[in-house]
């Protein structure tokens, strides 16, 4: 048990250093020289062909980030560029530069090689790398349909890594058996045990502060710690355990997930140099609401554009704030504004804040939406009443009809929350536009009041009893 102490009301509150480990997604790197089917395997694994995360500054061509999931585990897949560990100049050295990062943020790290091609000097070279992290590595040789693993891939075991796991990315072949040996391999706790720990009304609202490196997350952190007195307690653990900072104000617990890489220096937190993306995207799961800083010297970047896509695919509640509006002009704030409203159209149901969180101004309003986001995502519909909203939608516009078919939108339920989900029941649904859609949100978003969190409708239509019966 660890203890934290608030001055200013001059009380004592226990964390628990077990139960404050966030359960957030373990992190699986994919190394291995160029043209081994690192990106094939990656596009297997994640099921998709585009990484949620693709274009961070200097990332481009070398890392890219996935959801991938089997059964009730779900975690972050990197892929990255062909690795050349003693590369010294050119694109390769930048290549191996974010090969190393992606490492140090795996738990576990899919050494790849080419079962076809047979060992190279390259590969003996990113082995040896390897066994001096003593991480968990597994050696994977791709292009193996057809071959018998004692055989053709016995010359691998001279790696030095053990068993040789055969897969072919292309066809799909071994690639289940490969996620079960990484995720039994991290000895992950049970999910629900992990989420049950704590009563929901006493769970304190988990935090996380994101936004591009020197967008002024931790001036921003430095500035809630300082100005309202609130001792934190850092538990750094490894890239899997997020840093949590527990505190409270006017009586409400918050958890800070940590998305800047925090770490204590006497009372005061400080930003390391580098940014980890999986630090973000695991601290954004991890989150009940989520505050997206912006620079307002620079507007709106592709960065922050991203940042803003994956909150909305989480479906975490955000809340926006525009730091450094004390440091431009009318002219940069109008460019600002108009970015905002192209560029973050998709989070328009996110109240906007401009603060200042050098000269700490406009701060307060912010707690404000942070807390209301937070209960929008939690709100309890009603049956009844999702039911008149949606009769009262369809009466006053009815679905367009597709062809032969006009939708018929019935009844509606409450399906999730965090973010909310509504549950449309009818017939013919499969043929209700996107458009229609965002009306019916509309709606509900009004009814309800949902401020500050994403929600989602789901169609589902009632099945035809004498469908399949001959006539």
């Amino acid at each position: 048990m660890g203890l934290s102490f608030s001055r200013h009301r001059a009380i004592y509150w226990p964390i628990d250093c077990h139960n404050q480990r966030l359960h957030v997604k373990p992190v699986v790197a994919l190394v291995g020289r160029p043209n081994v089917g690192k990106s094939t395997l990656f596009n297997r694994i994640t099921k998709s062909r585009d990484a949620i995360v693709a274009d961070y500054a200097g990332l481009t061509r070398d890392r890219h980030y996935g959801n991938a999931k089997l059964g009730k585990h779900e975690f972050i897949v990197i892929d990255t560029g062909g690795f050349e560990p003693d590369a010294t100049d050119g694109i390769f050295k930048e290549m191996a530069k974010q090969t190393r990062q992606a490492v140090a943020e795996a738990d576990v790290v899919i050494f790849v090689v080419d079962a076809r091609a047979g060992v190279s000097a390259q590969d003996h070279d990113i082995a040896n790398y390897l066994r001096k992290l003593h991480k968990i590595c597994l050696l994977v040789a791709n292009k193996a349909e057809g071959m018998t693993q004692g055989i053709q891939l016995g010359e691998f075991f001279e790696l030095g890594f053990g068993e040789v796991l055969p897969v072919s990315a292309a066809h799909g072949e071994g690639i289940r058996s490969l996620i079960e040996i990484a995720i039994e391999s991290l000895a992950l706790p049970d999910i629900e045990e992990v989420e049950s720990d704590e009563d929901d009304e006493n769970r304190p609202i988990k935090l996380a502060v994101a936004g591009r490196p020197n967008v002024g997350k931790s001036t921003l952190i430095n500035t809630w710690l300082g100005e309202e007195r609130l001792v934190a307690f850092d538990l750094p653990g490894t890239t899997r355990d997020a840093i949590s900072v527990p505190f409270e104000r006017k009586g409400q617990m918050f958890e800070l997930i940590d998305t800047a890489g925090l770490r204590r220096k006497g009372k005061v937190f400080e930003a390391i140099e580098k940014f980890s993306v999986v630090k973000t995207l695991q601290a954004i799961e991890s989150a009940n609401v989520v505050l997206l800083l912006i620079d307002a010297e620079q507007g709106v970047t592709d960065q922050d554009a991203h940042i803003a896509g994956f909150i909305l695919e989480s479906g975490r509640a955000v809340v926006l704030a525009i730091n450094k509006w004390d440091a431009v002009g009318p002219y940069q704030r109008e460019l600002v504004q108009r970015s905002i409203e192209t560029r973050l159209a998709f989070l328009k149901f996110a109240k906007l804040h401009l603060i200042s969180a050098k000269k700490r101004q406009g701060l307060g309003p912010v707690w404000v939406s942070i807390i209301q986001a937070q209960k929008a995502a939690m709100v309890k519909m009603p049956t009844p009443v999702l039911t008149r909203i949606l009769q009262e939608a369809v009466q006053f516009q009815a679905p367009k009809r597709s062809g032969m078919f006009r939708p018929k939108p019935r009844y509606a339920h409450q399906g999730g929350m965090n973010p909310p989900v509504i549950v449309v029941h009818g017939n013919s649904l499969e043929h209700v536009t996107d458009s229609y859609k965002r009306y019916l949100e509309g709606r509900f978003r009004k009814e309800f009041k949902l401020e500050g969190t994403p929600m989602r409708i789901e169609m589902k239509t009632s099945h035809n009893p004498y469908i399949d019966k001959e006539s």
